[in-house]
């Protein structure tokens, strides 16, 4: 079967060769000019760091006579040589940034027209704005594009290359865990991260699209430039991106393009779904990645409800008090739920989204996942990874060796520290060579004998922070530099892949201090190359933020500092330069043991494993999938068994759950009746499990004498012809809970007129139904129901939103916990008795979701073979552990019971 990996960009993209471009031969192009003047410099010897130092004399002033460019080589938007060839090996780094859209010479240029204005109310101004103007004779900047521009491109020769946009992380582990013997079949689906307007109505976009889906089993959605334009470049970078790294989108930057690239985000979401549902077959797997498609999966579940989807967010996912700042806030957490299985980088993350799903949305949450309408979804967390045998083989590379002696060579008798990020405010480098200036004047020995070599990789983020860095960096040159050395080696541009690796494998330390990172697989990459290999600098340490999700999986083996704490950060600076050789070793062998591990084709293998498993469990205990009752079949067992044991729930099997909202509610003459019947034969033994009290089970149920009962969900139970109860929660623990819960609980109630608090003996309720106004009340509730969850958990205490109440009880004592103490009680009394005999017949009846752990209970023993008979029924419509369902509800839970007792 065909595994769908949707991600926005494809691993692929197209070069096309323009008719104006120079020609495939590397014949000079001659021109009128001075033979006597010096060549220029050949294209592919662009500024490096690590290069012999150049002579002082100014270079010449170029001339006209150039050598050609070759066709074999592309310059893609850094200025970096591209191989064009289909073959050639994608190298780079594992979080490479991607490049500008539609900024390549040799691709399209987008039609999508200016962004539009904060307002929809402001177009018309900006309208005769642009009149006034040019009644004014101000010239208005006019389009650079041309429909001959168009033309070009629809004729023009044109190749497949491997694409430097997109998640290499993903795409690395793909390859990782095809080449260790994965055997399914991957099909990607996404962007070609190019404009492709101009190829509408064209024979090259459909060749294009059949080559890709035939040569390498891609399949390109095209979706308009304007929707790509405002979904990219407006929602993801300017909404999405900085909520999900805790970056309030409360400028105006950033909130003029919310409410019209909403739009052009769900049509790129669309285009999508549209492709994956026209090619899906049953059995198929879809995996979608990131959060530029976080409405995807719910368009695709709406269309194909039987579908396997997994989701997985390579970014951070922040608190509930972050994300519901987001105006679509409910629209996206509905589109992820859709999916199967969701998975995150780290637990933080998982339960920041199931703390936000059950505030925003009020849906139940367990650390398994969300419940909600018909089904269950999954939640997990799995870190991604590297691959490091590529890495290991890309290391050997003769050119790494060269700029590896290089380096050693120049920055000999020198410590040095690399870093290598994104000019942006999220990466923390200010805060670094902050933390390194303090550093060099807190420890004066170390100047002259210490590098910060920093790789600023430019954004197209207009900012402050780019001459606010060169400031600081200029400063630090300017106090301690001198004709020998220079504290600060700052290059605001990427390198090499020979060079970046040569880099990680020379550095005494890698330095990185993301103000909010999800997983910073640089770190991964420095403790490969740290392996001594290749060069005799090796073990160095690893200098990180404490807000990247890598730090959660090093165990504090790295040296974990907050960016904002300078002193923090210097202090380890020398930490790591001053540390010895062997608590550098001990740390550096539990790193490699970490990245070994926590490979990337070892998360491509799991995720999609944890998906088949949750798949599997979700169709199985779908409600379509769940049988009706066979009474025939029932009677059968019945009567075939020798002792059998009855676990029925009370509210809303026996009695309606309308009657038991009265305070005093009527004893149920019909289920008495039905309950004496089935009691009469010796045989059975039956207990009622309940929320109620004990006092309140007793009053109902005193004209059946033979009858056990379970209170307060598994607090309390009375076994037959007992008259006394036997409590299992431990009162101490039960007070202390409470008193936290209690003050927490009072709060809101003080704020929700007409609502009142129930105070039982193992659980508290807080019922809202006859609040002044209940909307409100139903709002707040998810509210208090997330601040219990959270600040309550270590006391194994968990509060759940109904209807119109919060539930508080502890998980420690659960109906399933006192279903299995009444199973085992009963063995041991078979045991004592050589007339009795255990269980050999097990029927559990519910209908709520605390019946679901019998259930499931129930179903296990059968499945170990204690019990030979164990039937599990539901009357709930949702998704459930039963194994057969009662559609009749609780008149045909008293019909089944009532044949029952007919037949002994």
């Amino acid at each position: 079967m065909t595994v769908f990996i949707a991600s926005l960009f494809l691993p692929k993209t197209v070069y096309f060769n323009l008719p104006d471009a120079p020609p495939k031969t590397s014949a000079k192009v001659h021109r009128p000019s001075n033979h006597g003047a010096p060549k220029r410099a050949p294209l592919n010897t662009r500024p490096s760091l690590f290069a012999p130092l150049p002579a002082t004399t100014p270079p010449l002033t170029p001339t006209e006579d150039d050598s050609a460019v070759e066709d074999v080589l592309f310059l893609n938007d850094e200025g970096l040589p591209v191989n064009a060839s289909k073959d050639e090996e994608f190298k780079a780094p594992a979080d490479k940034p991607s490049p500008s859209w539609g900024g390549r010479a040799f691709q399209p240029t987008s039609r999508a027209a200016s962004p539009p204005p904060a307002s929809i109310l402001d177009h018309e101004k900006t309208f005769e704005k642009a009149k006034e103007l040019g009644r004014q004779g101000v010239a208005q900047p006019s389009m650079s594009r041309s429909d001959s521009h168009d033309r070009v491109f629809a004729n023009a020769n044109w190749r497949i290359v491997n694409a430097d946009q997109g998640n290499g992380g993903l795409r690395n582990a793909a390859e990782a865990a095809a080449r260790d013997g994965h055997d399914g079949e991957f099909t990607w689906v996404g962007t070609l991260g190019m404009p492709t307007d101009a190829l509408g109505g064209t024979q090259q976009k459909n060749d294009i699209r059949d080559r890709l889906a035939t040569e390498f089993n891609m399949l390109s959605v095209f979706c308009k430039d304007k929707d790509f334009d405002g979904h990219y470049l407006h929602f993801c970078k300017q909404i999405l991106w900085p909520v999900f790294h805790y970056q309030i989108p409360d400028n105006p930057k950033s909130k003029a393009y919310e409410d019209h690239s909403w739009q052009f985000y769900v049509n790129v979401n669309q285009a999508f779904a549209d492709t994956i549902v026209q090619n899906w077959k049953r059995g198929d797997t879809i995996w979608i990645h990131d959060y530029h498609l976080l409405l995807l999966p719910g368009m695709i579940r709406k269309k194909l409800p039987e579908a396997k989807i997994g989701l997985f967010l390579h970014v951070a996912f922040p608190s509930s008090e972050v994300f519901r700042c987001l105006a679509m806030r409910k629209q996206l957490l509905e589109g992820m739920l859709g999916a199967n299985l969701i998975g995150f980088q780290i637990n933080e993350y998982t339960r920041h989204f199931l703390q936000t799903c059950s505030r925003l949305l009020s849906v139940e949450t367990t650390n398994q996942g969300i419940q909600i309408e018909d089904r269950f979804v999954d939640v997990t967390n799995a870190a991604i990874g590297i691959d490091p045998v590529n890495l290991n083989l890309h290391r050997q590379d003769p050119e790494v060796m060269k700029w590896v002696n290089i380096m050693k060579d120049r920055y000999k008798d020198k410590k040095i520290i690399v870093a290598r990020d994104k000019l942006d405010v999220l990466r923390g480098v200010r805060q670094k060579l902050l933390a390194y200036e303090l550093f060099l004047k807190k420890n004066p020995s170390w100047r002259d004998k210490i590098v910060l070599i920093q790789v600023a990789l430019p954004t197209s983020e207009q900012s402050g922070l780019d001459a606010a860095v060169g400031d600081i960096v200029a400063r630090i040159n300017s106090t301690w530099a001198n004709l020998a050395y220079q504290p600060v080696v700052y290059l605001k541009q990427d390198i090499p892949y020979s060079q970046y690796l040569a880099l990680l494998t020379i550095a005494d330390a890698l330095m990185i201090t993301s103000q909010r990172e999800g997983m910073n697989l640089t770190s991964h990459e420095f403790v490969v190359c740290q392996d001594g290999a290749h060069c005799d600098r090796k073990h160095g340490s690893l200098i990180l933020s404490e807000f990247t999700g890598t730090s959660s999986l090093f165990g504090g083996q790295e040296l974990s500092v907050n960016p904002w704490s300078y002193r923090q950060c210097s202090e380890a600076i020398n930490q790591a330069i001053e540390m010895p050789d062997e608590e550098r070793k001990s740390r550096w062998s539990a790193l490699r043991e970490v990245v070994s591990n926590q490979t990337g084709s070892h998360w491509f293998t799991t995720f999609l494993s944890q998906l088949d498993q949750s798949y599997e469990v979700h169709y199985r205990q779908d409600q379509i999938s769940i049988p009706r009752l066979n009474l025939n079949r029932l009677a059968k067992q019945y009567t075939e068994s020798e002792r059998r044991l009855f676990l029925l729930d009370f509210e809303g099997t026996l009695i309606s759950n309308e009657t038991m909202r009265d305070k005093v509610p009527a004893s149920p003459q019909r289920t008495l009746s039905v309950l004496n019947d089935l009691a009469f034969d010796n045989r059975n033994t039956i207990f009622v499990m309940s929320a109620r009290r004990t006092a309140e089970l007793e009053r109902l149920f005193r004209l059946v004498p033979n009858l056990g009962l379970i209170a307060e969900n598994g607090c309390f139970i009375k076994y037959p012809s007992k008259n006394i109860w036997t409590e299992f929660a431990d009162k101490e623990k039960v007070l202390l809970w409470k008193q936290s819960v209690r003050s927490i609980l009072q709060y809101y109630l003080e704020r929700t007129p007409g609502s009142e608090i129930e105070d039982r003996s193992c659980s508290i309720i807080f019922h809202f139904r006859n609040a002044e106004d209940f909307a409100m009340a139903e709002r707040q509730a998810s509210d208090w129901t997330a601040h219990i969850n959270e600040s309550c958990e270590d006391q194994h205490v968990h509060a759940t939103q109904l209807e119109d109440s919060v539930v508080v009880e502890s998980f420690d004592w659960t109906k399933d916990t006192a279903a299995s103490h009444v199973y085992e009680q009963i063995q041991t009394n078979a045991k004592s008795n050589s007339e009795d005999s255990p269980p050999d017949f097990l029927m559990v009846v519910g209908d709520g979701r605390e019946d679901e752990k019998v259930f499931r209970w129930a179903n296990k023993l059968q499945e170990s073979g204690d019990v030979k008979e164990a039937i599990t029924v539901t009357l709930s419509s949702r998704n459930t552990e039963a194994t057969s369902t009662l559609t009749q509800g609780i008149s045909g839970v008293l019909v089944t019971l009532q044949k029952l007792a007919s037949l002994s």
